[in-house]
């Protein structure tokens, strides 16, 4: 996986931030009341479960918004703005404030900036996330492993094994390459704690899932008392 350059990250993450938030994530709760989705192939996607709710699958893939149809049928459109990503899913964009404040602005008729390579990018790292997580839940069934969701307000994908959260980001203000996490509801120290809220780990760093998996045991058997 070859590692974004901050300048292309940058818009690329707000952007697709936007949609999670604005458009799937809020054409998701009107249907069913909840927001969490998931990492689908080349980006991200509404839950299967919510697909007859919504008419079949909503997804973000690449520089694309797409729907794919319970009869197997797939239509797609290039992305332009929240605006007619919305009239392609049918439906006014807007996470309402009664869910939760977005953090991404509701700008109807911006441009939203894809780069293609970095969509890509987002997408593998997404994927790389989903197998990591899907094997650190199988590993370890007694922690009790939430199911793996990308939440539209912080657009990361994590699961929470008993007090420790665990997860993969695109990027954001602070870290501006893709990055996984561990984050422990109290608070650690030691040199493997590299944030205040945890530790983390580019994807200039990590590069496979078995590293993937191996930073999120190593920060577990950290965070665990004893």
């Amino acid at each position: 996986m070859g590692m974004a350059s901050t300048d292309a990250l940058c818009p690329t993450v707000p952007s697709l931030h936007a949609l999670a938030e604005h458009v799937l994530g809020a054409g998701l709760h009107a249907a069913t009341g909840k927001i969490g989705l998931r990492a689908a192939p080349g980006g991200f996607a509404t839950p299967e479960s919510a697909d007859e709710a919504l008419g079949g699958r909503w997804a973000v893939t690449g520089t694309e918004v797409r729907i794919s149809g319970p009869d197997g049928s797939q239509r797609s459109v290039a992305i332009t703005t929240l605006r007619a990503a919305g009239g392609f899913f049918g439906i006014e964009p807007g996470m309402p404030d009664r869910v939760y404040t977005p953090v991404t602005p509701l700008d109807l008729d911006a441009v939203l900036p894809i780069d293609p390579a970095v969509a890509a990018t987002i997408g593998d790292w997404l994927a790389l996330g989903q197998e990591a997580l899907t094997r650190l839940g199988a590993t370890h069934p007694d922690d009790g492993p939430t199911a793996i969701q990308l939440w539209p307000e912080h657009f990361d994908l994590g699961s929470t094994l008993g007090e420790i959260n665990f997860g993969f980001s695109p990027g954001d203000d602070a870290i501006s390459h893709p990055y996984a996490y561990v984050g422990p509801w109290t608070p650690k120290e030691g040199s493997f704690w590299n944030q205040p809220f945890g530790a983390t780990r580019t994807n200039g760093e990590l590069t496979t899932v078995d590293q993937a998996l191996a930073f999120f045991e190593e920060g577990r058997a950290l965070a665990l008392p004893g």
